[in-house]
């Protein structure tokens, strides 16, 4: 099978980074919303910046919600790819995708940690695992988000930011970065 990465179409995802930094690794991909074009490809991101109502929203308009729990290639959600894995968001009470148990939670402000998290920040390595076996603990990511993952069982990463949350998870082929590996 030829090697083709799917990028899931979604509201407000960061494109045109990501095609940059897939293109800078001279990786075939596709950028797509039709359900047997995802299927068929070898790897999947589902990528995202915005609200998680609306990318559910265009996920269901589109027949995902059905597909992208059932991919059995690798799967990569990033940022608000990521906390769509979750069963639910506290964002406009969103319900999610279901893959990982848990509900994504909202930052809550003060004077040192404002809210987006926006920046670099270091993130430490829970568990070894092939994701993460080149990532160096303490090296640092770029993150622009106001809801989080909380340490959840599938956690493989943990980042501070006024409490602990998951900057990586991984179960079985589905994967997520909470940064942005591709402006990291």
């Amino acid at each position: 099978m030829k090697q083709q990465v799917a990028i899931i179409r979604s509201i407000g995802s960061n494109l045109a980074s990501l095609k940059y930094a897939l293109d800078r690794q001279d990786i075939d991909y596709i950028e797509t919303e039709n359900p047997q074009k995802i299927i068929n490809s070898s790897h999947v991101i589902l990528p995202g910046v915005g609200s998680a109502k609306k990318a559910i929203e265009t996920l269901k308009k589109n027949d995902l919600i059905e597909v992208i729990p059932f991919l059995t290639q690798p799967t990569l959600g990033i940022c608000l790819g990521m906390q769509l894995l979750m069963q639910s968001s506290s964002e406009n009470d969103s319900e999610c995708l279901g893959i990982i148990e848990g509900n994504c939670e909202s930052f809550v402000a003060d004077s040192d940690h404002p809210v987006p998290h926006i920046g670099w920040n270091s993130l430490n390595i829970d568990r070894s695992t092939e994701l993460t076996k080149d990532i160096n603990d303490g090296e640092y990511f770029y993150f622009v988000h106001g809801y989080y993952v909380p340490v959840v069982k599938e956690t493989i990463g943990i980042t501070e930011y006024a409490s602990l949350f998951s900057s990586i998870i991984e179960k079985e082929n589905i994967f997520g970065t909470q940064f942005h590996p591709e402006k990291s």
